[in-house]
């Protein structure tokens, strides 16, 4: 059996930053139309949190089954590793997802209906990612469902429950944090490229190939902070955010240089580490021009 540091090894806390960074945004968003709400704001969080872990162990699951993960580099996968049974981390997915939906349903219980729907779609796009007999992760759209789900719904769908209504600020602020959920996942397919290739898991890294990836994630961590330049608009405070420049930099100096395999793994922790920052910074700089 795995053990507890296993569990929490394969649960993937270098992810957690995408499931965090979206609440805060979401939330400084609300907090900039007056309509920020603590409570709902943690309950998000319990969702993105459950979600995303919930979709790592899916992952780990469905990529275990299939032997995508035995020649892996990276981070250890409870079920290509043997640390644990299919059957177990399966159980644990599941559990997780249902987790974000019993709390989901109480957001919707106090905002609107129609949320459990959107709900319902972010636990298909959870599972379907890796699962089924036609994953959408094996075909190039990975980078689309993150930016739709860890960017526009989550950011947008903190903003409304707390706040009943969104906005064009709360708009730039998913994009943004979008853009960087998709830095995080294009960095760990570049560094899976030549595993991917050989296991037949056809990710936009692969299809892009190496230098057009490592081009993509420039362009992915550049988008904030024009995005930054746009909120400006809203107040100047927003120029705050161009501060986590210089970790989005970081994060794309292994890219940058032709880094591959484990030595890429900085640039996964560091784009995590810009986007927190970026979210931060651009919550609090809309809340003080509130």
């Amino acid at each position: 059996m795995a053990t507890a540091a296993q569990w929490i090894e394969g649960a993937r806390p270098r992810t957690l930053p995408n499931a965090i960074a979206p609440v805060i945004a979401g939330t400084g968003a609300a907090a900039a139309i007056d309509g920020a709400v603590w409570w709902k704001a943690l309950l998000a969080l319990g969702v993105s949190m459950a979600l995303i872990i919930g979709v790592n162990y899916a992952n780990d699951y469905s990529d275990g089954i299939r032997g995508t993960d035995d020649e892996r580099v990276g981070p250890l996968r409870l079920v290509g590793s043997g640390a644990a049974s299919p059957a177990a981390v399966r159980g644990a997915a599941v559990a997780s997802l249902a987790l974000g939906a019993v709390l989901g349903l109480v957001l919707a219980a106090f905002s609107a209906w129609w949320l459990v729907l959107i709900g319902a779609v972010c636990l298909a796009g959870a599972w379907f990612y890796t699962g089924g007999s036609k994953p959408y992760g094996y075909r190039g759209f990975g980078e689309i469902a993150v930016f739709v789900f860890f960017g526009l719904v989550a950011v947008l769908g903190t903003q409304f429950v707390q706040a009943e209504r969104i906005d064009w600020a709360g708009l730039a602020l998913a994009v943004g944090v979008g853009s960087f959920s998709c830095a995080v996942l294009v960095a760990n397919n570049l560094r899976d490229i030549p595993t991917d290739t050989e296991t037949g898991k056809t990710t936009l890294a692969v299809k892009l190939g190496d230098t057009r990836t490592r081009t993509l994630h420039l362009a992915l961590l550049a988008a904030p902070l024009l995005m930054t330049l746009i909120l400006v608009a809203r107040t100047p405070w927003a120029l705050a955010g161009l501060l986590a420049a210089p970790l989005a930099i970081r994060a794309n100096t292994p890219v940058r240089t032709g880094k591959d395999g484990l030595e890429l793994i900085p640039a996964l922790r560091d784009s995590g580490l810009a986007m927190l920052a970026w979210s931060a910074l651009s919550a609090l700089a809309l809340g003080l021009g509130a």
